[in-house]
């Protein structure tokens, strides 16, 4: 009986060592069906490194590190919280970048911008008349938006943002280059204004925090990123502003906007879908160079191209089109301005003027790195003393 108790004990010890001894080759991997050989971050940054070093040029080597370093955060103010946390950062050494804005003169305008778009062998350009040089006009900002940024060189953390007594959220981070086009659409008291891309609603919070908009309209074809943008102005705006009179979140097709709404809106923001160049860069969950999203990111340029001639139609005559992406690439941004225009005026009879928004990149030249000698519009691109970006923009206005 002793030696059977002795027996078993052995067993369990030899048992309990088992367990705490690793197995060199317990499971099998199997490598291509559990790990990708060049996971999605990777097959991004060959992409990038074949593509903007043309592109960029020798700009391209510090962006390349800026994009694969820490980026920087700025804390977009929410109006209607009652959180005062304003004092506490500015001690820290934040700033206002945009009360800070250089209202100095701009420099001054080379070349009128109405365009016209012709048809090539070789695509679509868009051909500029000569003028006398002019002095570019003022950009007139609102008043009421504010966001926080830390000195150049501090890549510190904002702290997340704390409910006050009404439960809002005192602040939204996000990157502050993404404010830009948000300033540039230059929302007036009483316009009739359309997101047409709007998750997850970092931008459609700064329009509201103009509080000029007389009627604001929301879109985002995927319904669950609807339901992540209805929760963040659940979370910043009072229950009041978010009525129906006011405010519309719809999940339609953005691309079919001009069959539902045309000739409609003041000002229409078109923050379209893109690569998201430092999301790719730096993540591999929901990542569009994963293998499996090949089709779909090869059918960017196209829906991008949609989304913004949707956008034109939208707008009534005289309205405003900002049209913005968070890429580097030229085949995202100028090419599809210039494809959209075509079409807009081939199609559609619309004939559109490019705005200068020289002016805006002279206010904002001591906070944002802008990438020089741009055929259309403006960007900014990430540098290590200024990592926010990028973010390309291009402002259109409808003339007919």
């Amino acid at each position: 009986m002793a030696l059977l108790l002795d027996t078993r004990l052995l067993l369990r010890k030899i048992k309990d060592l088992r367990s705490l001894t690793p197995k060199r080759h317990r499971v099998k991997e199997k490598w291509a069906a559990t790990r990708a050989k060049y996971p999605p971050t990777t097959l991004a940054l060959r992409h990038f490194d074949a593509t903007y070093s043309l592109e960029l040029g020798k700009l391209w080597p510090s962006v390349r590190v800026a994009l694969l370093s820490e980026r920087k955060y700025g804390a977009l103010f929410n109006n209607f919280s009652q959180d005062a946390f304003l004092a506490d950062y500015e001690a820290q050494g934040c700033r206002d970048f945009v009360s800070e804005a250089d209202t100095g003169a701009p420099p001054c305008m080379d070349q009128e911008s109405v365009v016209v778009a012709e048809e090539e062998t070789s695509g679509v350009s868009l051909k500029k008349s000569d003028t006398d040089g002019q002095q570019l006009p003022p950009l007139q900002l609102s008043p009421h938006i504010k966001c926080l940024v830390f000195p150049r060189g501090d890549i510190t953390r904002f702290k997340p943002a704390r409910p006050d007594i009404c439960g809002l959220l005192g602040y939204y981070l996000m990157d502050a280059a993404s404010l830009l086009p948000c300033l540039a659409l230059d929302v007036q008291e009483g316009h009739n204004v359309l997101d047409l891309c709007a998750a997850p609603g970092g931008k459609t919070l700064a329009l509201l925090q103009t509080q000029s908009i007389g009627f604001l309209c929301v879109n985002d074809t995927s319904v669950s990123r609807t339901t992540r943008l209805r929760k963040v102005l659940h979370s910043y705006v009072p229950k009041e502003l978010l009525t129906d009179d006011k405010l519309r979140i719809t999940s339609f097709d953005g691309t079919k906007w001009g069959e539902i709404e045309r000739d409609t809106f003041d000002r229409v923001l078109v923050d379209v879908p893109c690569t998201t160049d430092r999301h790719s860069l730096m993540e591999d969950d929901n990542n569009i160079f994963n293998k499996i999203r090949t089709g779909e990111r090869r059918r960017l340029p196209q829906l991008q191209t949609e989304l913004l001639l949707a956008g034109i139609l939208a707008a009534c005559p005289g309205g405003e089109i900002l049209y913005s992406t968070c890429s580097l690439s030229q085949s995202q941004n100028v090419s599809v301005v210039e494809q959209a225009v075509y079409l807009a005026q081939e199609n559609h009879g619309i004939q559109l003027q490019v705005a200068d928004l020289r002016p805006l990149t002279h206010m904002f030249r001591k906070t944002f790195h802008f990438a020089p000698d741009l055929a259309l519009g403006e960007m900014v691109i990430p540098h290590l003393a200024a990592n926010f970006g990028p973010i390309y923009m291009c402002k259109l206005r409808r003339l007919t």
